[in-house]
């Protein structure tokens, strides 16, 4: 047996099992570090904890596009970063409308949900319509052809975006209401924070209901198991790959909105850098696989917001809150190295993969 193993180790995996220890060593020495000098109270790293868990629904909410739209058809869809910037950024003149007539002030509830619907519904049209003109045409053809299509698709949106809104950035009106801190089982944590973390939370559940318990989720969960056979069982696989992308737009649509609340901004760009986070959360939790999609969005969250502090404090550096990205890149690495298959995933099949 241990013959065996030693046949099936090679020298590259001897090199990155040294690389992910040497990691996974400076992470341990700068969190022990970090702790004994006592530079953060409680309250800190609840404050971290938090604002981790409200991103990282964001990251679960847009990667869910990813890993449904992989699990269906086997492809990583690049555009989906910018179905996420086209609705809250269209949303944004409705919400500058609201926050003109006042109306974001004297009725924040309704004014939001509106803002809501627009962006949701801006981008499920968006990635329907990259299924049917970008997408469909080359169900049949090599893996490579649709890879390129949806880089093509991404940057012909960027630009379509920018001609159509402008390349500046555009602040997003302020919801007073939600400025506020609200005492949670003794915690001030913001408003905004709080509607973030709920309503993805609620978003997440009804799609993992909806996808688990009705006819048309069993009816995507086959045709991603094996198109040919659900076809032959009645399934339409065309209206099924559709409805991949209308969920995908959706959960892309409504984060929009989430993130713009956090961030406070849009812009016609917006979509890279959280689509590359929420890919790689997509990739962390296991690609194709909603649950893990979800818990890869909050791991990715969680260490954005403490991995800085924890880690990088501890070993002198000057600025750790800078290499915050370069953080979550590298629990990629680290992931990829010691579970390939990422934190749920399962070994695909020949076929499947």
């Amino acid at each position: 047996m241990i013959r065996r193993l030693l046949e099936r180790f090679t020298a590259t995996d001897l090199i990155m099992w040294v690389i992910g220890g040497a990691i996974m060593a400076l992470i341990l020495v700068g969190s022990t570090a970090t702790i004994s000098a006592g530079k953060y109270s409680l309250k800190h790293w609840i404050d971290f904890m938090v604002f981790g868990l409200a991103q990282g629904s964001i990251y679960a909410l847009i990667a869910l596009g990813y890993t449904m739209v992989y699990g269906v058809l086997r492809m990583i869809n690049f555009a989906h970063s910018e179905v996420f910037m086209s609705g809250p950024y269209t949303a944004y003149f409705v919400a500058a409308f609201f926050h003109r007539s006042c109306l974001l002030e004297s009725h924040p509830v309704l004014s939001m949900f509106m803002v809501l619907l627009v962006s949701m519904a801006v981008s499920t049209l968006v990635a329907y319509l990259l299924e049917r003109i970008a997408y469909r045409p080359l169900r049949t053809a090599p893996r490579l052809v649709p890879l390129i299509t949806a880089i093509g698709a991404s940057f012909f949106l960027q630009y379509t975006f920018r001609g159509l809104y402008g390349s500046g950035f555009q602040a997003y009106p302020v919801v007073k209401a939600l400025e506020k801190h609200w005492d949670i089982l003794g915690v001030r944590i913001l408003g905004f924070q709080v509607v973030v973390i709920v309503a993805a939370a609620l978003m997440m559940g009804a799609l993992y209901l909806f996808v688990q318990k009705t006819r048309t989720g069993k009816a995507l969960r086959a045709v991603s198991e094996d198109k040919e056979s659900a076809a032959l069982m009645g399934i339409d696989v065309d209206r099924m790959i559709s409805m991949t992308f209308v969920i995908g737009g959706m959960a892309a649509g409504a984060a929009g909105v989430l993130y713009a609340l956090m961030f406070k901004q849009v812009h016609f760009f917006m979509g890279f850098i959280p689509g590359i986070k929420a890919f790689t959360a997509a990739v962390l939790g296991g690609i194709g696989n909603i649950p893990g999609a979800m818990l890869g969005g909050i791991f990715l969250g969680f260490i954005e917001s403490l991995g800085p502090s924890l880690f990088l404090d501890g070993l002198g550096i000057v600025a750790p809150y800078q290499l915050k990205d370069a953080i979550a890149f590298t629990m990629l690495v680290l992931v990829l190295i010691f579970r390939p298959t990422g934190i749920l995933g399962e070994r695909l099949a020949v076929k499947k993969a």
